[in-house]
């Protein structure tokens, strides 16, 4: 069942582009409908390149141009960068504290997160970037942790994409065309990650690919809710 357009979101994710794959179509949605939609990204995306004598801090610089104007597509208020080392995250206790700090100060109604839980899963960020976005939670909310970071904060629900269990799923056939105009934003990111051959004769062919991709995994997940596109999800309300 679809959630309500909450008041208020915060999407928490490891790389840039993470948030685009794993709830991009569910926050275009909600920021239609009025949602303040907010981004924290945990890493500098400096791993993210095949090229062995790749310029990392162009990679960096390049990599946030990409992030902001798949953020303007998606209808995204502010993103955070907490500019962590890519491929280097972990969930100890000043990153969390970080996060404890940006949930109280943001104060969203609904986080999403990568799902620590995955099994099988290879990425370590996307590990650490789940915990850190759970373990941030409780923080947030309680007093006696890192009171000098803010005023306590308790959101209502937690949205795990890349969930492990999927027991939500939301209708975003509305915004599909939205979440593949977001992820088209990375550009250094397409060959690795899309598939896509930028300036190849095969180009075009392989867009088209990559979107029949994106559209054919929101079909299967909608299905399990009876819509014809979804994002699929484990939510976690007692928070």
């Amino acid at each position: 069942m679809t959630l309500a357009a909450p008041t208020r979101a915060l999407a928490i994710g490891a790389h840039p582009d993470d948030v685009e794959f794993g709830c991009g179509a569910t926050l275009a949605a909600w920021s239609r409908a009025g949602t303040v939609v907010d981004l924290c990204v945990l890493t500098d995306g400096s791993k993210g390149s095949w090229d062995p004598s790749a310029d990392l801090t162009a990679l960096v610089a390049t990599r946030k141009r990409e992030q902001r104007a798949a953020a303007d597509a998606m209808g995204i208020t502010d993103i955070y960068f907490l500019d962590l080392v890519d491929g280097e995250l972990e969930s100890g206790r000043e990153d969390r504290a970080r996060v404890c700090e940006l949930i109280r100060s943001v104060q969203p109604d609904v986080i999403l997160g990568h799902d620590p839980w995955k099994r099988y899963r290879l990425h370590p960020d996307h590990v650490h970037a789940g915990r850190l976005a759970v373990e941030g939670i409780v923080a947030a909310r309680d007093p006696h942790f890192f009171p000098e970071r803010g005023t306590p904060h308790r959101p209502s629900a937690l949205l795990l994409f890349e969930a492990d269990v999927v027991d939500h799923v939301e209708d975003v056939e509305r915004t599909l065309d939205a979440k593949v105009a977001a992820l088209l934003c990375h550009r250094s990111q397409w060959l690795s990650t899309m598939g896509i051959d930028a300036g190849s004769a095969e180009e075009a062919a392989q867009r088209t690919a990559f979107e029949k991709r994106i559209r054919a995994e929101a079909a299967e997940a909608g299905a399990r809710a009876g819509v014809r596109a979804g994002e699929a999800f484990k939510i976690i309300t007692e928070l």
